[in-house]
């Protein structure tokens, strides 16, 4: 049976450490977690203008998370928070295909700053900084490892990911200083944090549009599991 071909976004460095040229970067386990589950992943480097081509060649989009933020421009903020980094050929190019693929209704699964950039893409806007606008705010940028939890999340019923997972509430690792905030009519808030930071969300007029703002690929849960699992199973359809 033809494995599934899964695009996963990579993120990008400039010269130093690795290389004295600029770099692309991509954690093993985000292949890893595809291959185990059957699919076949492909790293996509930032081309936007080969959008179509990438969008012809890949059965569904992982769009990674990364040290960086999209920038407040494109979901309307006349300010930016001290905090804000940006990577705009990435996130040019991640919009473009994500875009694409939604268009085409083939499955796409953001992964924390993917997480982010779906929501903005959905019509959503960010919190720029969680500290400065969620009274008592967890540590969302957790001091213990990724490989473990660092908080939990309540999961709505009714919704893909309560589906999915099959339970209310889901441990979850947590590393991101930014999160969704105002929602469009097309998304759904999937999960929260018990601070109300939203943790998920989804958009039910495609077939598999995912948002989760934690790292699944690190399977710290067996939620974790079904989520990679699911997003596979669909893309093979």
């Amino acid at each position: 049976m033809k494995k599934p071909i899964i695009g996963i976004t990579l993120d990008s460095e400039d010269p130093g450490a690795y290389s004295n040229m600029p770099w692309y970067a991509l954690r093993q386990n985000y292949a890893d977690v595809i291959t185990q589950n059957g699919g076949l992943p492909i790293a996509l480097p930032h081309e936007p203008e080969m959008t179509d081509h990438y969008l012809d060649l890949i059965d569904g989009l992982v769009v990674t998370g990364g040290a960086f933020d999209v920038d407040p421009a494109m979901f309307g903020a006349t300010s930016r928070h001290s905090t804000v980094v940006t990577k705009d050929k990435r996130t040019a190019f991640e919009r473009n295909i994500a875009k694409a693929m939604l268009k085409a209704d083939k499955p796409v699964l953001g992964i924390c700053g993917g997480q982010q950039l779906l929501h903005v893409i959905l019509g959503g806007t960010l919190i720029q900084h969680i500290p400065d606008e969620v009274e008592n705010a967890l540590a969302h940028e957790q001091p213990n490892p990724r490989t473990e939890a660092g908080h939990d999340v309540s999961v709505r019923e009714g919704t893909l990911l309560h589906r999915i997972v099959g339970t209310s509430t889901l441990p979850v690792n947590s590393a991101h200083h930014q999160a969704a905030k105002d929602v469009s009519e097309n998304i759904t808030v999937n999960a929260t944090a018990p601070d109300g930071v939203i943790e998920g969300i989804e958009d039910n007029r495609y077939r598999f549009c995912l948002g989760v703002q934690w790292h699944p690929e690190y399977l710290i849960s067996d939620g974790d599991r079904k989520i990679m699992e699911a997003f596979i199973q669909e893309a093979a359809k």
